[in-house]
């Protein structure tokens, strides 16, 4: 099981908790104090108090000893970049993921050795283009509020000798073969960094490579199943 903690805004912590795999992973969101550990405890998600700048807290809260994933969710950038050092310095080989406010901060963040910056602004206006621009989205939309299916966002990583190898992000259709739309892709030759599909180059795909999809919990759970296999899907 792996073991990820969610520290900064409560409202943004709840959102991230409530779509963890709980068979695969445990949450727990460290609180800046006791209202908002009461607030996420009373969502049904493990909580406490956590004091982040204390480095002695955070190894106590389990930083450098097992938690495997970090997410920082501080408005204020200075406050994502303060813990992602201090996470950092506990933990050489830690996940970190961290939002950030201002653009100017990600640098710094990414320094601090952050290993995912998410930009909120930048993701909201891409899906706001897509949905204008493409009505497939539209239709997927349409059909998860009328049949009251829940939209999950999964990171989906490409086996070696899947079907999808050496395939163009553009020839997917996963629209039309899977029910899902196709967000970004990680292209391990460039990086660990996400690459939105709107306004940025061609991909083609690898072993190893993660496509970010969002659509029904048991669509993306159909089309992982479907990447084992080698023939189209």
């Amino acid at each position: 099981m792996k073991k990820i903690a969610v520290f900064g805004d409560p409202r943004m912590a709840l959102e991230a908790l409530a779509r963890f795999d709980k068979e695969t992973c445990v949450a727990v969101y460290a609180a800046q104090n006791r209202h908002d550990a009461e607030f996420i405890g009373a969502q049904g998600f493990a909580s406490e108090v956590v004091d982040f700048r204390d480095d002695g807290a955070l190894h106590a809260f389990g930083i450098g000893v097992d938690i495997d994933y970090l997410f920082c969710f501080f408005a204020a950038d200075s406050d994502n970049v303060f813990l992602t050092i201090s996470a950092r310095t506990l933990d050489k080989n830690l996940s970190i993921i961290a939002t950030v406010d201002d653009p100017d901060s990600a640098e710094k963040l990414s320094a601090a050795g952050a290993n995912k910056i998410i930009d909120p602004y930048e993701i909201t206006g891409r899906k706001t283009y897509e949905m204008l621009t493409k009505p497939e989205i539209t239709h997927i939309l349409d059909q998860s509020v009328h049949r009251r299916h829940t939209l999950n966002i999964a990171e989906v990583e490409i086996p070696e000798g899947s079907w999808l190898e050496n395939r163009k992000t553009s020839t997917l259709r996963l629209n039309e073969r899977h029910n899902l739309i196709l967000l970004g892709v990680v292209d391990r030759e460039l990086g660990d960094r996400l690459h939105f599909v709107v306004g940025d180059k061609e991909h083609i795909l690898n072993n190893r490579d993660v496509l970010v999809v969002m659509g029904p919990a048991r669509d993306i759970k159909s089309f992982k199943e479907a990447l084992i296999r080698t023939d189209t899907a």
